[in-house]
């Protein structure tokens, strides 16, 4: 990259990466609490990214590492972000001044650097003039980047780079004398303002089903703020302190490919933190049908599971044959032996017996700090959530 008033660049933090990148991101949220309710106040726009590298290196690379950090570790770095490498659209030659590959998917800017590595080795940084949305234009020709005239696609990752300083120190953990781990984590500098996936709405909030994203068994905890009052004489009285039921959950999202695993970090970064909230379906087919519905019918015949009353205002969703339904309950009575709840609105086409039907809960992340584990092919989060009013 360009110097900057004549200092020299920052230096790169070049090594490949042999196993899970951890990345984190941190906000900070206010969540002012009331008896029937709650403000949440987002404290920072953008979230603060911590990327923690582990690096297989042999003797020649472990001393490399250790004399970078000894040089410049209270400095700024120039930090490959390999967990949001890909691979290029075309074979590479010496002299090209274009990269073609899907810029949308990682985050390339102009006037900054992107690491060019081949066949896992120790990465170049070339500096970028302008971004397309698919090709990078380079600044200048590639040439030492490359170790030949021309250079197959299967064999090169591209990754940003993005300048940062390091959070704590680096580890080297040697096995033998030629075989050792180096591990470094690095607080990023610039945050992008990532916009959110296109996911279903329901009453103004998105719902989380992308069904990109396999779910793992959610596991919820029950409860209501209460004070329990004991004077050591009588009876343990328990006095409500919120109008508010709250159920948490702790989520796992997994995403694979580069475009799933894109649509997972923009929806958290859209989380703020924990102020924004959405629909999260329970997975738990609480409804069971037991009759079908026609296509224009409002009324759905269920087994009993809640107080009449429990049911109104409450919002479901339903895996109809076509796509993901959703609607509110309005009104319950009991027929027989079942309940028959009334909806919103018709489905808009017939719903068979078998279809499985969830409550939709509007829930908020409960953390601030949220960590992305990415493997060579796929990231997972865990996310804990809870529930607000909706």
């Amino acid at each position: 990259m360009p110097e900057v008033g004549g200092l020299p660049p920052p230096p790169l933090w070049p090594f490949p990466v042999a196993q899970e990148i951890a990345e984190v991101l941190e906000r900070r949220t206010d969540v002012l609490t009331s008896r029937a309710g709650e403000q949440r106040i987002a404290l920072r726009p953008r979230p603060r990214e911590i990327v923690s590298f582990r690096h297989r290196l042999d003797a020649l690379g472990m001393a490399r590492a250790g004399e970078l950090a000894r040089a410049g570790f209270a400095g700024d770095w120039h930090v490959p972000l390999w967990h949001m490498a890909l691979q290029p659209g075309g074979d590479l030659e010496q002299g090209a001044t274009e990269i073609p590959l899907d810029t949308g998917l990682s985050d390339f800017r102009a006037g900054d650097a992107a690491a060019i590595a081949v066949d896992g080795r120790e990465a170049a940084a070339v500096t970028i003039a302008s971004v397309q949305p698919d090709r990078l234009i380079l600044a200048e020709p590639l040439v030492l980047q490359l170790p030949s005239p021309t250079v197959a696609a299967r064999r090169i990752t591209i990754a940003p780079i993005r300048a940062g300083v390091l959070t704590a120190g680096v580890e080297i953990t040697r096995r033998r004398q030629g075989d050792g781990t180096v591990t470094a984590s690095f607080l990023l500098r610039e945050a992008p303002d990532l916009t959110a996936p296109v996911l279903p709405t329901y009453l103004g909030r998105p719902v989380q089903t992308d069904p990109s994203i396999p779910r793992r068994p959610l596991s919820a905890s029950l409860r209501r703020t209460v004070e329990y009052v004991d004077n050591g004489f009588g009876p343990v009285v328990v006095e409500p302190m919120r109008d508010v039921f709250e159920r948490s959950e702790t989520i796992t999202l997994k995403a694979q490919g580069p475009i799933a695993r894109h649509a997972l970090r923009r929806w958290l970064w859209s989380l703020r933190g924990r102020q924004a909230s959405f629909w999260l379906p329970t997975w738990g087919r609480e409804l069971q049908l037991r009759a079908a519905m026609t296509q224009g019918s409002v009324l759905m015949r269920v087994a009993p599971v809640a107080a009449l009353d429990a049911y109104l205002g409450r919002p479901i969703m339903l895996e109809t044959p076509t796509a993901l339904r959703f609607r509110t309950i309005t009104a319950a009575i009991a027929e027989g032996a079942d309940h028959r709840l009334t909806l919103s609105s018709n489905l808009g086409e017939p719903v068979p017996i078998a279809t499985r039907v969830h409550f939709l809960t509007a829930m908020r992340a409960d953390a601030d700090r949220v960590e992305i584990q990415h493997g060579s092919v796929a990231s997972e989060v865990t996310l804990p959530v809870i529930e607000v009013p909706a």
